[in-house]
């Protein structure tokens, strides 16, 4: 009797559960393969997929990320397009004039200019890095930060727990005996009250006595920077800037380091004007109401009149995004996706094929890069840029916490479009011919865009 009572308990909590967590995904705004594919799952392994769903099924988590609290940012204005109203919706501060804004595409150039920000710190150093290699560039990254802490800076340092799984281990223990201040972003094993292992921190950034900054899409590592040229090295593109929306970034990172379960005086930020560079930054995460940097982009596709140029290492889009770059190619806009012959990811590299293949026959270009690995994710559309963390995928779009810096002024876009166009030599144009076996393996591989 006591036998059947038990498996009667159980089969009405898996299936309570079950109900409980199938209103939570409906609820979730998702791609619609993401939605059912969570849905079957539940149905045909409820007790597999209950724990997963728990670990991993979650966008937003407002008691672990509490949204990001922006402070005014000085210089700003007049809106400048309709995206500003858009972003205002969802709270990020408006785009600001008054910034200084250097593109750094070459790997040694940005070693040198983060050796120099690191190094010139004289009160705080806050940084966020989705991953630090244990290789001779990642641990020459560390002793430059415990230098600084050494010499009385305070310095502050975020790694994700995923993607610095392989860190340098000895010099950041020495680091942290040095009296650095270290905090692993979402580590591994948690109650799910405590985060959730598929919500990641993509941001990368240095914030050097709350003035200076230096952020893009490069991790610290080899692989992305280093003191000697490196045919084999990543293209990447970062950037430094000081001004006004330095205030957003020391936002962001404070954010961060609240989310990792620490409480520290805020660093202070100075916000001087200091050149001509008219940006803003978009944040993009769990710790953000809805999703504004892939709304904000697929606002821009639906507006452009001109040109739509894309940069990614990735291509997985969401629906929309995906939609819109169809419309925009059937109406006359120059569309163009430069990406990776092939990336560092096979599996990432199988799923893009079907969504690259439909843009293809939509009328947008596919420039496949030649050199290697392009890791930088770089936009521009009609008048406007954004360079950052973000690749065109469902995970950076919709569940990473990411960044991408809107660049508004004309200098700067000029920049961006130049770097483009010194990529194009090196692209073949097109998509490769797919046989009946390899578009079966890429729906396959399709079905899990979302997490890829």
């Amino acid at each position: 009797m006591t036998y059947w009572i038990e498996a009667h308990f159980a089969v009405v909590f898996g299936v309570t559960l079950t109900i409980v967590a199938a209103v939570i995904v409906l609820q979730q705004r998702r791609t619609p393969q993401s939605t059912a594919a969570w849905l079957c799952f539940m149905l045909l392994a409820p007790y597999l997929a209950l724990p997963l769903f728990l670990g991993l099924g979650f966008r937003k988590s407002g008691r672990r990320f509490p949204a990001i609290c922006f402070h005014r940012v000085p210089g700003d204005g007049v809106p400048v397009n309709e995206l500003d109203s858009l972003f205002a919706h969802y709270g990020v501060p408006p785009s600001s004039d008054g910034n200084a804004l250097r593109l750094i595409a070459d790997g040694q150039d940005c070693w040198e200019e983060v050796l120099e920000i690191v190094r010139s710190a004289k009160e705080t150093l806050d940084i966020t890095y989705y991953l630090i290699a244990d290789d001779a560039v990642g641990r020459a990254f560390v002793e430059a930060l415990s230098e600084r802490v050494r010499a009385g800076v305070r310095v502050r340092l975020i790694i994700d727990r995923l993607g610095g799984f392989w860190r340098p281990g000895k010099a950041l223990a020495a680091y942290r005996r040095a009296g650095g201040l270290m905090h692993d972003f979402s580590p591994l094993i948690q109650a799910p009250a405590k985060g959730h292992l598929n919500l990641r921190n993509h941001r990368k950034m240095i914030v050097a006595d709350g003035a200076r900054v230096f952020s893009g899409g490069r991790n610290i590592g080899g692989e992305y920077l280093g003191p000697e040229a490196d045919a084999g090295r990543w293209l990447d593109l970062s950037f430094a800037v000081e001004g006004p929306v330095v205030q957003t970034f020391a936002d962001m990172f404070e954010s961060d380091w609240s989310a990792t379960g620490r409480e520290d005086v805020p660093s202070a930020v100075r916000v001087t004007p200091r050149g001509t560079s008219h940006v803003q930054l978009v944040p993009s995460g769990p710790d953000l109401v809805d999703d504004p940097m892939h709304d904000g982009l697929v606002r821009a596709i639906h507006a452009a009149q001109d040109r739509i140029w894309l940069v990614t290492p990735y291509f997985l889009p969401t629906d929309p995004l995906s939609h819109a770059l169809m419309i925009a190619a059937r109406r006359g806009v120059d569309v163009r996706i430069l990406l990776p012959e092939k990336s560092n990811q096979k599996i990432a590299d199988f799923a893009r094929g079907g969504y690259l293949r439909g843009l293809a026959a939509a009328g947008c270009r596919i420039l496949r890069y030649q050199g290697g690995m392009i890791h930088a994710k770089a936009w521009v559309i009609d008048g406007s840029a954004a360079v950052g963390s973000a690749n065109l995928d469902v995970r950076s779009m919709l569940l990473n916490l990411e960044m991408m810096l809107f660049v508004h002024d004309a200098d700067t876009v000029a920049k961006v479009e130049a770097w483009f166009r010194g990529l194009l030599p090196v692209c073949k144009q097109g998509v490769h011919r797919a046989g009946l076996g390899r578009r079966l393996i890429e729906g396959v591989f399709r079905l899990g865009a979302p997490i890829l």
